[in-house]
């Protein structure tokens, strides 16, 4: 096990801080119903800026997850090369968030989990039913 790396989120992106590592998938609890197994890591890089007068980080992931193909039921390498841009914005505000914009928005948090946020990306980005190219899956 290891600590939790966690983040004044505002205070990171007005001050253009940045944190990079590499997390074991087996560390992230919400993905494993979602994995066929938990071998492997991410490497990831969180970074804060500022764009005109909103708050931003960016969220960059790559590795393998390996997923269970819908249709044969066997395993299905993913390949994560994921970049999200986050507004970060007060609670109270995050309703009045444009819908339209392609930025998300999440709580400007003063003690951010970025493990939390890395899953939380991850899991927005893996498809819904993983399935092999047509002609690719395992032949009972």
């Amino acid at each position: 096990m290891f600590a939790r790396p966690f983040i004044d989120s505002v205070d990171f992106a007005r001050n253009g801080k940045e944190i990079r590592g590499e997390i074991a998938l087996s560390e992230l609890s919400r993905l494993r119903d979602v994995l066929a197994n938990s071998v492997g890591s991410l490497a990831y890089i969180v970074r804060g800026y500022r764009e005109g007068d909103s708050d931003m980080l960016g969220v960059s992931l790559q590795g393998i997850c390996t997923l269970r193909c819908q249709r044969c039921l066997g395993e299905l390498e993913y390949q994560v090369n994921l970049d999200s841009r986050l507004r970060l914005l007060p609670a109270h505000k995050l309703d009045e968030a444009d819908e339209d914009d392609d930025i998300d928005a999440i709580e400007a948090e003063p003690q951010l989990d970025v493990l939390a946020l890395i899953e939380e990306e991850l899991l927005l980005d893996l498809p819904f039913a993983p399935r092999h190219a047509d002609g690719k899956c395992a032949t009972a």
